[in-house]
């Protein structure tokens, strides 16, 4: 079958758009027959995956990063509510933080990630929900959106160094939430910082902010945690880049769960993620639930 690459030029600040000549080759060296669909706009990466759907194409390539993926795969699983399973999902790593493609061990050079859509080794991975909204690598309220939305403001810096200024920039806003949640066996009533809903283990290409989170174990990883001060959150910060023993998990206060569901109300709105891309600015009220199993990716 002919592939979709659907490119978003946009990623990484459009250095995606730079290297789709090296992608394009990457993929015609490896053997995949593919058409392009490149998108012009917000939006258009759905109704290019919806078209594509309708049009028979498979595998979808997304050429982008994180946001990319989650528009894709939020449209697929609209498209395809009804059926067993959902066109499998190719990745060409192209964005800024490539997060999903980290925890799926995806290699980050375009000539590896295009061996492995050629190769065909699909595997079914789990998905969340967050209301309405699917997401593949993660999804958080409180400070990590709070974040997002500082770093699309800021326009002199690129890469990932842009993600740890507008942490330090959130931090020093210090902003904190009441909170009621309620999950499978548990439920918590108090002040938070951040919740952080984790299909992956990692965020704006550094932050291992659910560093035990695993999208094939059937369940979601929450993390959520309080800081007072200003101090507290910025002693928690060098942690939050360490997957492994050091990892801000280990400190007081810092508490992770998995759950196949989760309901949270918050006194105050706060903004909401999915997949790196801001999907409410201000809200009160989301559900959480996991679909094991039901997206399907090219793995190594």
């Amino acid at each position: 079958m002919t592939a979709k690459v659907i490119l978003n030029p946009y990623s990484n600040r459009w250095n995606s758009q730079k290297r789709w000549p090296d992608a394009e080759r990457a993929l015609r060296e490896a053997g995949v027959d593919f058409e392009v669909g490149l998108s012009e706009g917000p939006g258009h990466i759905a109704e290019l995956t919806r078209q594509a759907i309708r049009a028979g194409f498979s595998p979808i390539i997304a050429a982008g990063g994180d946001g990319t993926i989650g528009e894709i795969v939020n449209a697929m699983a609209h498209e395809l509510e009804n059926s067993e399973t959902l066109v499998p999902l190719g990745i060409l790593p192209m964005g800024t933080g490539n997060d999903l493609a980290y925890a799926l061990k995806i290699p980050f050079d375009l000539a590896g990630a295009a061996k492995v859509i050629a190769a065909g080794k699909i595997q079914p991975m789990d998905m969340g929900k967050v209301n309405d909204r699917y997401f593949a690598n993660n999804c958080a309220l409180g400070l990590e959106p709070y974040v997002t939305t500082i770093q699309a403001k800021i326009t002199s810096i690129k890469g990932v160094a842009r993600y740890l200024l507008a942490t330090v920039m959130a931090i020093m806003d210090r902003p904190s939430w009441q909170i009621r949640m309620e999950w499978d066996g548990g439920a918590f009533e108090g002040p938070i910082s951040l919740v952080y809903v984790g299909n992956g283990p990692r965020t704006g290409g550094m932050f291992f902010m659910g560093p035990d989170a695993d999208p094939f174990d059937g369940k979601l990883t929450v993390v959520y945690g309080y800081r007072a001060t200003r101090r507290g959150m910025f002693a928690l910060l060098p942690k939050t880049l360490k997957s492994g023993a050091g990892n801000y998990l280990e400190s007081e206060g810092i508490i992770e769960m998995t759950v196949t569901r989760l309901k949270v109300h918050l006194e105050s709105p706060t903004p909401v993620h999915t997949d790196g891309e801001i999907i409410y600015t201000a809200t009160q009220d989301v559900e959480y639930s996991i679909l094991p199993g039901r997206l399907q990716v090219f793995l190594p």
